[in-house]
């Protein structure tokens, strides 16, 4: 016995395959779609005196020393949504603020932390990127202090000190640790840190439970390469805040977590339920599509055949060429012609002549066929030609079944 030969129109892959193979394709979109959309808000900025940054003015060491001695990492407050939350008012919110950070963010940081513990961080040094070292930098110079007053005037009615620090070691909880190089301090005579008589480096505002840590270098990365003082860091803040755990940084003033743009706003409330009912509409409209309800459609002809599709393309033609307003006139006379053959008009009648005939075959109406053949003469827009032609078409009908 032959074999029986394989049937050539065998899909090569079954539909449930196909389905899910699609239903792969689209799941990685979205994830590609969601994680380059909020990719930026969550990289790592190479140096500058961020909490990420892990350059010597940053502040990447102070988080992981929190996260190595509290057991967990200290959150990150991204924007107003986390501000304004129940839980960010149980936190003391560290606010490090560098040379090129927002003052316009600042302002409304500190009107959202009105009442709530706040340590904010002068800014010190400029600093310059190491293009052989990704996310090193080199100390070029210290800020000016106008540069810091301006920081500082946002916070607090305070100048920095001019003089130079003359002292080589600062108590710190009873701990003596190094002094930095050009000590930064303001004026205070009840200063919470002290750097001599009168001279605060962490000191408290009068109206507001804020802090304001006049030097970084107590607690970014180049300070904590020293181990007491990485140990004075944080009796610094359990001055502060006795919980140490119960400790947040700000990224805001950063720029991190504020770049909004269209795919963000497709994506978060309010317009995620519009764009979640546009998905589940295409969603249902495909699965409509998938299958055929009665037989396919056959393609019609490019140019219709008949009598009708000659009459449709001779009026098309007519409406481009702008020459139906004057079709009135004509058609009348066609209908003349018409009613004349149709009715047994004499030979030879023409123009009024044939009109007062054509009247006469109406005996209900005086000048019936003359008042509507008028009327379609004079028509010149659409809606009158087709009126009188109408009437003039109806006219001849109902003569035309007398005569019968």
């Amino acid at each position: 016995m032959s074999e029986q030969p394989a049937e050539a129109d065998e899909a090569p892959f079954s539909r449930k395959t196909l389905f899910w193979g699609i239903f792969a394709s689209l799941l990685a979109a979205a994830g590609f779609f969601l994680l380059s959309t909020y990719a930026p808000d969550f990289r790592a900025p190479e140096g500058g005196a961020t909490p990420l940054s892990k350059g010597g003015t940053g502040y990447a060491g102070l988080v992981e020393w929190l996260k190595l001695t509290n057991g967990q990492a200290p959150p990150m407050e991204r924007g107003e949504k986390d501000l304004a939350s129940p839980l960010a008012s149980t936190f003391l919110l560290v606010v490090t603020i560098a040379p090129d950070s927002d003052p316009a963010a600042l302002d409304r940081l500190i009107k959202l932390r009105s009442g709530k513990d706040t340590l904010f961080v002068l800014p010190k040094w400029r600093t310059f990127p190491l293009l052989d070292h990704q996310g090193w930098e080199t100390k070029v110079e210290r800020l000016p202090n106008a540069v810091v007053n301006d920081w500082l005037g946002r916070i607090a009615k305070a100048k920095l000190g001019e003089a130079k620090n003359t002292l080589s070691q600062i108590n710190i909880a009873g701990r003596m640790v190094t002094a930095p190089d050009e000590l930064q301090w303001v004026a205070d005579d009840h200063p919470l840190i002290a750097a001599g008589d009168g001279r605060a480096i962490l000191t408290e505002l009068d109206n507001e439970p804020f802090y304001i840590l006049t030097d970084p270098d107590f607690i970014n990365n180049f300070a904590l390469n020293d181990e007491r003082m990485a140990v004075a860091a944080l009796d610094m803040i359990a001055m502060i805040e006795p919980a140490k755990g119960a400790v947040m940084f700000d990224l805001t003033l950063h720029g991190i977590g504020q770049n909004y743009d269209l795919a963000k706003l497709l994506i978060e409330p309010p317009f995620l339920a519009l764009t979640l009912s546009v998905l589940v509409a295409a969603a249902l409209a495909f699965l409509h599509g998938l299958g055929r309800f009665g037989p396919p459609r056959a393609e019609g002809r490019a140019i219709a055949l008949g009598k009708r599709a000659l009459v449709d393309t001779t009026a098309m033609l007519l409406r481009r060429a702008g020459r139906l307003q004057g079709l009135g006139d004509r058609y009348a006379a066609l209908v003349r012609q018409r009613a004349a053959a149709l009715l047994g008009a004499p030979h030879g009648l023409q123009g009024e002549a044939l009109d007062r005939w054509l009247d006469s075959r109406d005996k209900s109406e005086a000048q019936g066929f003359t008042r509507r053949f008028t009327a379609a003469n004079e028509s010149n827009n659409l809606a009158a030609m087709h009126e009188a032609a109408e009437q003039l078409h109806d006219w001849t009908a109902r003569r035309l079944g007398e005569r019968r």
